[in-house]
């Protein structure tokens, strides 16, 4: 101890050094205090290394006048890095700013005397390794090695690796399992199952391909009553959960629509219909899409559900970019690969029924996970304030509805518009369709513009944009490259087992490459930059289908199955998931405190009913062109324009104009600061900032009730 106080006493630094020391200590101190992963993520050797380059970077003079010792040998080792420099650190938070300065430098010199002495007593043996690493790194010609070959080819593990890791810090390993098992048994099993069958049953038993796109609409009409399902989930707690079992109950439904398709077909079904006649055919057809679509609520109640959790989520850890989304989206393609494999040849084949039974087993699968809680929430009760209760086992939160009912009632209107949308349009006028679906798109974008702030306007006015100028075809080029030679008899002629099995699986190989090129290039971009970037690349894909339709790639020598796999299956698809991902990304976060589930919702809803009228839109131009795409005589020679106008040239000119109303942000940046915004607050509800404050900091204490990573249902 004397020792100390003698080497302290012995140690003489100038005016000038004095106040540089000051400055490094106070850098420190507020970088402790100010840095958000301070306590949690930041580790002790990093915050090391930093305060190690402050203190190597100060001037230490010789004595002058006081004292007349030298510096004592400890600077050497401080200089060496050999002291870890972290008592300064705690000995700095300690000392307060207002103080004497010379005491609190000699504080912190004494933390460090005393520290080296220790140090030097644990480790007497260190100096030669010390004087080793001085002389490679006072060497100017020191080069770093290169990776080893072992590094190299075990890259991508430890990536992949380091990737889950990363995504555990912000999501529970429970959620993220729920995650894995939902995205790839129901959106990319069976739920992929349906939309793959949709071609050749309706085909099999005569629909023509604008009636087809009609059918296959209807099918969808779920995924666009997402609104509808995320309001009732925050409004109506079952048995104390918002999510719970309105999940339990969609996977009951989906058993159901399954249970009646093995009830309905067996084998010979198809062709007794045909044979009663075409109201036969179309009565069969009717149920057969009820079945499909209680599969398909299924799916979409699953989804939305999960969306709504990690949507809080992202809003809660910005710097988690988006890397939920991939996840979600790897795990989907996933499952579609593995059912896509299948389902060509078996459909070749006509075992349908097989398929149904298929379709059962994958709907049960997350009923376990759901019903025991893997998705996270806070157990709700009617003792909370605004909380009542509307029967055995249900609640209704009167509170949050009566605080925000009208974005509440708009949000649902848009749930509900969907399906009878789609109702309309399928079993009486397409026409009538059209003009109710054009109506609500305009109401739905007033009632935006007076309910949210002007930032999440123009966002919703470019998702709209952007959705409804994709104008689909789909269903006149799957045709044209399935019809048999009596339709078509120098068309491709693609069997199912090619068109659906083997594009299929190249497709979804080649959008899970995707999923890892938009993590690793495009996740660092602004919003804007990738949304054009993927809109540019995507106009040229179309253009795959129509050298094959208009029969160039014959001329040039390159047979229709190769042309069509290292072209559309592979560059449409990567073009289709790099233009997911960011508005995936953007519909989570563009959701307010309060509502998430709903506005993220209500978002994605508006998506899937955008992408429902493009659907509709491409039906009646597929009806209005004269094209014939069924019998022994088919017509599709207004297909090449189609193409040109509908595929290419209308999603440019609208969508690359449409991306400047999304605000210019990192992916990894909030997008609307909802704070600042007071959003749904009201005259003398405002809040001031130091109340703003307050009530952040209670909700983080009762966040900490549960899972320090989840945050609680706001609703």
């Amino acid at each position: 101890m004397d020792n100390n106080f003698t080497n302290l006493s012995s140690l003489e630094l100038d005016e000038e050094d004095s106040l540089v020391l000051e400055e490094t200590v106070a850098i420190n101190d507020n970088n402790c205090r100010n840095h958000p992963s301070s306590s949690s993520n930041t580790s002790p050797s990093s915050a090391a290394a930093t305060t190690a380059t402050n203190i190597s970077s100060i001037n230490f003079q010789q004595p002058s006048t006081t004292n007349n010792a030298t510096i004592p040998s400890i600077m050497d080792d401080i200089n060496n890095h050999r002291i870890d420099p972290s008592p300064l650190i705690s000995s700095s938070q300690q000392v307060g700013g207002d103080g004497d300065n010379s005491t609190q430098y000699t504080d912190d010199l004494t933390s460090y005397e005393s520290y080296s002495e220790q140090e030097l007593t644990q480790k007497p043996n260190n100096n030669a390794n010390n004087n080793s690493n001085e002389d490679d790194d006072n060497n100017p010609h020191t080069t770093l090695t290169p990776p080893s070959w072992h590094d190299t080819l075990f890259h991508p593990f430890s990536t992949t690796k380091q990737f889950f890791q990363e995504l555990s810090t912000f999501f529970s390993w429970e959620f993220l399992s729920w995650m894995a098992i939902q995205q790839c048994f129901i959106s990319g099993g069976v739920f992929a199952l349906v939309m793959s069958l949709g071609l050749p049953l309706f085909k099999e038993l005569g629909i023509d391909a604008s009636r087809q796109q009609l059918y296959m609409t209807m099918i969808f009409a779920p995924w666009a009553m997402k609104p509808f399902i995320g309001v009732a989930s925050d409004l109506f707690p079952i048995r104390g959960y918002n999510k719970r079992y309105f999940a339990v109950y969609s996977i009951l439904i989906g058993l159901v629509g399954c249970c009646v398709l093995l009830g309905l077909y067996q084998s010979g079904s198809a062709e007794a219909a045909k044979a009663a006649g075409p109201e036969a055919v179309q009565n069969f057809a009717d149920w057969i899409v009820i079945c499909f679509t209680a599969v398909s609520y299924e799916a979409a109640t699953l989804d939305i559900l999960g969306e709504g959790k990690y949507s809080e989520l992202m809003r809660k850890y910005p710097e988690s970019g988006s890397s939920i989304i991939s996840f979600k989206f790897g795990w989907s393609l996933l499952g579609s690969i593995i059912t896509q494999s299948f389902v060509g040849p078996m459909s070749d084949a006509g075992y349908f029924h097989i398929l149904f039974w298929i379709a059962l087993m994958l709907s049960v699968t997350p009923f376990y996970p759901t019903l025991a809680g893997w998705i996270p929430e806070k157990k709700r009760t009617k003792d909370e304030p605004g909380m009542t209760k509307l029967c055995s086992g249900c609640l209704f939160d009167k509170g949050s509805f009566q605080d925000k009912k009208t974005p509440f009632l708009i949000i649902t209107a848009c749930g509900l518009a969907a399906p009878i949308m789609a109702a309309v349009t399928t079993y009486a006028s397409l026409g009538v369709g059209l003009a109710v679906s054009g109506f609500l798109l305009v109401g739905f974008t007033v009632a935006t513009y007076f309910i949210f702030p002007p930032t999440f306007f123009k966002v919703f006015l470019s998702i709209i944009l952007s959705y409804c100028s994709n104008v689909s075809i789909s269903s006149g080029l799957s045709y044209f490259y399935t019809a048999d030679a009596t339709c078509l008899p120098d068309g491709p002629n693609f069997d199912y087992t090619y068109y659906i099995t083997i594009t299929g699986i190249v497709g979804s190989v080649v959008n899970f490459a995707g999923v890892v090129l938009y993590q690793n290039f495009l996740s660092g971009w602004r919003f804007r930059s990738a949304l054009i970037f993927t809109i540019v690349i995507g106009a040229l894909a179309p253009m795959i289908d129509l050298i094959i339709v208009m029969r160039w790639n014959l001329k040039i020598g390159i047979p229709d199955k190769v042309f069509f796999l290292f072209g559309n299956a592979i560059f449409e698809n990567l073009v289709g998931i790099l233009q997911s991902i960011p508005f995936s990304s953007i519909f989570a976060k563009i959701a307010p405190p309060g509502m998430e589930s709903a506005v993220f919702a209500y978002t994605v809803g508006i998506a899937n009913f955008c992408g429902m009228v493009s659907n509709l839109l491409g039906s009646g131009v597929l009806k209005w062109s004269g094209m014939s795409t069924v019998g022994d005589d088919c017509n599709f020679d207004s297909l090449p324009n189609l193409i040109v106008i509908f595929s290419i040239l209308i999603p440019t000119l609208v969508g690359i104009p449409a991306t400047f109303l999304i605000p210019n942000v990192l992916q990894t940046e909030n997008m609307i600061d909802w704070e600042k915004e007071q959003w749904y607050v009201k005259g003398d509800e405002l809040q001031s900032e130091e109340d703003i404050q307050n009530s952040n900091a209670a909700d983080d204490n009762d966040r900490d009730d549960g899972d320090s990573r989840i945050e609680s249902h706001l609703l």
